[in-house]
């Protein structure tokens, strides 16, 4: 209904929401960007353009630039935490006056955001329909209390594309590994081209119907591109038929 041109809307601001187009009927994606980055970064824009090609929804973009566009790494660390707070209260409210559904969000978080989405998720008591977490940060978060779970929503999807920058171990039900998550594939040379390369699959799968994912026996077969087992399963968008509760996969 309205692709090109955002609305701001804010916790509690009743007038914002009403002269926005936000349809508590339709889907909800809520788009997290990371560290050192800003809601109009590539991220954000790539990932709300494909999200808007593929369907009539809505789609909120996180400002949470304030928090993430500083040099101090841990002190980002800490504001991924409040901010994933602060938007769950934020949809809590959201839902609240207008009767959207849980179960019809899409959260997506890229980087530090995909921790945040976590968060998010966390505090609104898991029943958020469908986070992906787009190579979350893998730096200082393994010991993390607030890092990313695959019960934080009713299905978490992780794309992992980078052994280092990206927390490269499973995380949610189902966590993919495109080319095997390494560095020097689709012609990236550089660590930030191939942590950004999650988004820009995501995006695509979005666009395509999703790529598919063969399954493999465990995280090191994953590694080593090694898929030996006949399952299959869509990466990016779209939730098997089995829900996010009886199984754990890792596919390349």
């Amino acid at each position: 209904k309205n692709p090109t041109e955002s609305q701001t809307l804010l916790l509690g601001n009743e007038k914002l929401l009403e002269a926005s187009n936000f349809n508590p009927n339709h889907r909800t994606a809520v788009l997290l960007h990371g560290w050192i980055d800003h809601p109009d970064g590539r991220f954000s824009r790539i990932v709300r353009s494909a999200f808007l090609e593929a369907d009539d929804m809505n789609v909120i973009v996180v400002d949470w630039q304030d928090g993430a566009d500083i040099a101090n790494y841990f002190t980002g660390i800490k504001n991924t935490v409040k901010s994933g707070e602060g938007v769950a209260r934020f949809i809590a409210w959201l839902n609240h006056m207008t009767g959207a559904d849980l179960s019809l969000y899409h959260i997506v978080g890229y980087s530090m955001g995909g921790h945040q989405a976590g968060v998010i998720g966390r505090n609104l008591g898991g029943k958020v329909g469908y986070i992906t977490g787009l190579d979350p940060a893998g730096p200082f978060w393994r010991f993390n209390k607030h890092k990313l779970r695959k019960t934080d929503a009713q299905y978490t999807e992780v794309i992992h594309t980078h052994r280092w920058l990206g927390y490269f171990a499973p995380l949610g039900h189902v966590d993919f590994y495109p080319n095997s998550g390494v560095w020097n594939t689709c012609k990236c040379w550089t660590v930030i081209c191939t942590h950004d390369r999650c988004f820009k699959y995501f995006a695509e799968s979005l666009r395509s119907g999703g790529f598919t994912g063969r399954r493999c026996k465990n995280l090191r077969d994953a590694k080593l591109g090694r898929s030996t087992l006949p399952e299959t399963l869509k990466m990016g968008g779209v939730i098997p038929k089995t829900g996010g509760s009886t199984f754990d996969r890792y596919l390349a």
